[in-house]
């Protein structure tokens, strides 16, 4: 699974490609089978997403240890390796797993 999510975000535009295609998917669902609006839709997975990327971007990361490699300026507990492309394809997964979990949980015809 990670060896294809890396390949995936192999680059910006197929990252932003892949995000918007599973998007797209559950703003669906949501409308189809939920009663949603696309603007509700929309505006529930947003905030969905931005919490969750919150709770992923410090998996995995690990400070830079070679003092050759440090920048000055840059802060000691900057990550060596970000790999953002890759947690950002993370968060959009479990987003929408959440997002679709919750939806029948509420209430939220009128949405």
């Amino acid at each position: 699974m990670n060896a294809v999510l890396v390949s995936l975000a192999a680059s910006t535009l197929r990252t932003l490609a892949v995000m918007l295609a599973v998007i797209a998917l559950v703003v669906v669902v949501a409308v189809s089978q939920f009663r949603l609006t696309v603007f509700g839709a929309v505006a529930l997975y947003f905030v969905v997403w931005w919490t969750l990327l919150f709770v992923i971007l410090p998996i995995r990361n690990q400070a830079e240890t070679d003092p050759a490699l440090v920048v000055p300026g840059q802060d000691p507990g900057a990550p060596a390796t970000p790999r953002l492309r890759e947690k950002a394809l993370w968060t959009t997964l479990l987003a929408s797993v959440v997002f679709l979990g919750a939806i029948p949980l509420f209430e939220l015809a009128g949405l």
